[in-house]
């Protein structure tokens, strides 16, 4: 009897640590030892945040619900408005835009329609390992949506940037569904980027506003150059490793099932979890913008953390009433608004050295960060980590250059006479399992795991 009672008693602490360990744990925790970025690194934050907004509207010259400021952008510099009429389900509906004040070429897709069959139908387009794509896993759906949009507007994209010159930048955004379409548009286009008139990686930029996890660990950094996340403080998305066709399942209980995915990954241990090459994650390089703080009342001037995270990447879910509220996009953009401008105060009362100087210092600081998060996975063997964004020189990857090469330039050949196919495109990196998925060529030989 006794033996029995002290079992009970171990176990209700075990509960009742668990339950304060929970309760207590709050998304500033996340990124407490991220420094801050600079705020001309932060600066295209909240455009891009409206750019996305301007999807929802169908008039932007006499807008319904615009952010507070506007929308503050050139009705005339649109070039073309996509709704879901025109996608057939395919894909969100997106815009593209000409940015000429900041010399870019802006594609910005919107979130999930809870009222779409069509969204839904995207996100369950998936399975747990699915699909593999540059050497690691991503979600099906959204990779088949990415390549979609590029059939349809690659010759467009690719004429506006010829015809600026090649001297402005490619913008990729999206808002959560639309966030893992643009990070997997964005992958596509760095590495085939001969099919858009030779835009360089330097010149390719992806924003993805409450992302998807859409990508495994491996992807994840080495493709932390050219993605930038934003998550706002408790954001549940970026958070939940549950595959997303399984979070949307369950939308309407989604309070019950984030308690539930909590109390399932307090029981998985930290290396499991990064051996698991089939787990996603969200993309690039992180942006956490932390505005409330444990045991403390009431929103505070938000201030942005930043970093290349590997392990402990928005592992953790945080049991909040702000957890879904903190996923909209309307939220993000004030926030991030409000903390551009507290950090455009206080480099102006502290800067005392050149503009030009910082700029450049914090640059070769991005990319030391980006190399030691490289480095960073190959030490805790990340699956299909590399040190760095090249492949390692053997024969068999040499011989795979040299197919790809042959295939680039007969495709080459064929898109001078006409436009360029990318499903053909992609697919020349796979070849089908036994199962009938695509596989990664470089990957074929592989064991499952």
């Amino acid at each position: 009897m006794s033996v029995s009672c002290g079992v009970e008693c171990v176990v209700i602490l075990g509960c009742m640590r668990w339950a304060w360990k929970r309760c207590t744990y709050v998304g500033s925790d996340d990124s407490a030892a991220w420094p801050c970025p600079t705020a001309d690194e932060f600066e295209p934050v909240p455009h891009i945040c409206r750019l996305i907004l301007a999807v929802y509207e169908p008039d932007l010259r006499n807008p319904q619900f615009p952010p507070a400021g506007g929308y503050r952008l050139n009705p005339d510099w649109v070039i073309k408005r996509v709704t879901y009429e025109q996608t057939l389900g395919q894909s969100p509906p997106y815009l593209i835009y000409t940015d000429h004040d900041h010399r870019e070429i802006v594609l910005a897709i919107r979130g999930l329609n809870l009222a779409k069959e069509s969204d839904y139908k995207l996100l369950l387009n998936n399975r747990l390992g699915m699909q593999m794509f540059d050497g690691g896993f991503v979600h099906h759906g959204l990779l088949k949506s990415a390549i979609w949009l590029l059939n349809e507007e690659s010759e467009t994209l690719k004429r506006l940037w010829l015809d600026h010159g090649s001297d402005y930048r490619m913008v990729f955004a999206g808002h959560s569904l639309g966030s893992g379409v643009a990070a997997l548009l964005t992958v596509i286009v760095v590495n085939h980027g001969d099919r858009l008139g030779g835009i360089p990686r330097s010149k390719v930029r992806c924003y993805t506003i409450a992302p998807a996890r859409c990508m495994s660990l491996n992807l994840a950094v080495k493709y932390a150059d050219v993605i930038h996340s934003i998550v706002l403080q408790d954001d549940f998305l970026p958070r939940t490793a549950t595959p997303l066709e399984d979070i949307f399942k369950s939308i309407f209980c989604l309070p019950c099932l984030l308690f539930l995915v909590c109390l399932r990954d307090t029981f998985i241990p930290e290396g499991r979890k990064l051996r698991d090459p089939r787990r996603l994650y969200a993309p690039g390089r992180m942006y956490h913008i932390v505005e409330r703080k444990f045991c403390r009342c009431g929103r505070y001037p938000p201030e942005v953390r930043t970093a290349i995270p590997v392990d402990g990447r928005f592992e953790h879910i945080v049991l909040s009433c702000n957890a879904t509220s903190d996923h909209g996009i309307i939220w993000i953009e004030r926030e991030a608004e409000k903390a551009l401008e507290r950090m455009k105060e206080s480099c102006a009362g502290t800067v005392t050295t050149p503009p030009i100087v910082q700029k450049l210092e914090r640059l070769q600081t991005i990319e030391k960060e980006h190399k030691d998060a490289l480095e960073r996975a190959v030490s805790l063997n990340v699956p299909h980590a590399v040190a760095t964004d090249e492949e390692p020189l053997n024969e068999q990857n040499t011989e795979v250059s040299d197919s790809r090469n042959d295939d680039a330039q007969e495709s080459a050949s064929k898109s001078s006479r006409g436009t360029t196919n990318w499903d053909e495109v992609v697919e020349k990196l796979f070849k089908k399992n036994r199962s009938g998925n695509l596989q990664l060529n470089r990957d074929a030989n592989a064991p499952n795991q």
